[in-house]
C-alpha cells in the first residue's frame, strides 16, 4: 500500500495545543511531549492495512475538499484547518481543528466505514478554553444499542473493561439528552476536565486506546455481501449524519466564527459528508417529533425533555437509564 501524502500529522495539533493554554494553565507552557505531537493518523491506518493484506490502493486525501483545508474566520485571528481521507474499508476519515485564539481550541475527528461494514463510528470531540476541557470520545454505535442488543454484544461487551477504566479516570460530565444518547455507546467518555498535565496525559492515553481499538475492529471486519444489510448500514449511517448535521453542538461556535452559510456548508459537506449522498430521507423523516406546524425543524436540543446526569450504563454495559429517575 502506498501512502499518498506527507501532510498527515493532523490530530497531533490538539495534544500540542492543550499544553499551551493561558490563564490558570500557565505552568504548563513549557511542557512538551513528543507522543502528543508526533501521532500520524494516516500512517497508523496504513500500518493496519498493510498488516492485513491491503492492496496497492492509497489512503487517499480527499482532493475535492480543498476549500476546507484552511478557513479564515470573521475575526481574522482564528483559523480552521480540515483534512479528510479514504482507505480500503474507510469511507471517510476527517479532522477539523480550530486554532489561533488563546481562549479556544477545538478538535473534531471522526472515522466512518464504508456501508459494506457495520463498524461503529470513531468520534473524538475536544473543546478547550483557558480553564476547561470538554471531551466526547466514543465508538458511536451504528445502531441504537439500547434496542439492538445483538449489535451491543458484537462490538461492545468485550470493550467494557476499557470503558470502565476511563470512566473512572474521566468522570461523567453532566446532562446528556435522551435524543443524543441513542448515538452513544456504553463505553462513551463524556467529561469536563480542569486543565492539568496529568489529565491531559490520561486523555491522550484514552484517545490512543480508543483509536487503536477502532482500528483493530476495522482489521477484523468482514465485508457484507447481503444487499439488504448493506442498505441497512447505509441508512443507519445516513441517519447519524443527518442528526449530527442538524443538531451538532458545535454549530453555534462555527456560526459565530464563519457565519451561518459557511457553517452549514462545513457541517454538510465536510464534517458530516454523506448526508446529501448516502440517502434521501430528511431530518424530519427520521425525527418527526422535531417538526413544527409550519414544517420547519424545532431548534430545541431535546423534545422529550429527559436527560442523564450520571452514566446511564453499569459496568457490564447494561442500560440503567430508566432506573435513574
Amino acid at each position: 500500500m502506498k501512502i499518498c501524502i506527507e501532510e498527515s500529522n493532523h490530530v497531533g495539533f490538539y495534544f500540542e495545543a492543550i499544553q499551551h493554554m493561558s490563564g490558570s494553565c500557565g505552568d504548563l507552557v513549557s511542557y512538551k511531549d513528543e507522543k502528543l505531537t508526533n501521532f500520524d493518523v494516516v500512517s497508523e491506518i496504513k500500518q493496519h492495512v498493510d498488516m492485513h493484506g491491503g492492496d496497492d490502493s492509497c489512503c487517499a486525501l480527499a482532493v475535492n475538499k480543498e476549500k476546507f483545508r484552511s478557513i479564515k474566520t470573521k475575526d481574522d485571528e482564528t483559523m480552521l484547518h480540515g483534512l479528510s481521507f479514504s482507505a480500503p474499508k474507510i469511507r471517510l476519515l476527517r479532522g477539523l481543528t480550530i486554532e489561533g485564539s488563546q481562549a479556544m481550541k477545538v478538535l473534531d475527528f471522526a472515522a466512518f466505514s464504508k456501508p459494506e461494514f457495520d463498524l461503529p463510528i470513531f468520534c473524538a470531540n475536544f473543546f478547550l478554553n483557558a480553564n476547561l476541557s470538554i471531551v466526547v470520545l466514543d465508538l458511536n454505535p451504528l445502531y441504537d444499542v439500547t434496542i439492538q442488543r445483538d449489535y451491543k454484544e458484537k462490538y461492545y461487551m468485550k470493550l467494557m473493561s476499557l470503558g470502565q477504566k476511563y470512566a473512572e479516570l474521566l468522570p461523567w460530565g453532566g446532562k446528556i439528552t435522551s435524543e443524543s444518547l441513542r448515538f452513544f455507546s456504553p463505553i462513551v467518555i463524556w467529561s469536563m476536565l480542569n486543565s492539568s498535565k496529568y489529565k491531559h496525559d490520561v486523555l491522550f492515553s484514552a484517545f490512543m486506546d480508543y483509536f487503536q481499538t477502532w482500528l483493530e475492529l476495522m482489521d477484523q471486519a468482514v465485508e457484507e455481501t447481503d444487499a439488504l444489510k448493506i442498505l441497512g448500514n447505509c441508512e443507519a449511517q445516513h441517519k447519524y449524519l443527518t442528526w449530527r448535521a442538524e443538531k451538532d453542538p458545535g454549530h453555534p461556535i462555527l456560526k459565530r466564527l464563519i457565519g451561518e452559510k459557511r457553517a452549514k456548508d462545513l457541517l454538510r459537506h465536510f464534517l458530516f459528508e454523506g448526508v446529501d449522498t448516502l440517502g434521501t430521507r430528511t431530518f424530519l423523516d427520521y425525527f418527526p417529533e422535531y417538526g413544527c406546524k409550519d414544517g420547519s425543524i424545532n431548534q430545541k436540543r431535546s423534545i422529550i425533555g429527559k436527560s442523564y446526569e450520571t452514566r446511564p450504563w453499569d459496568a457490564k454495559g447494561k442500560f440503567i437509564g430508566n432506573e435513574l429517575g
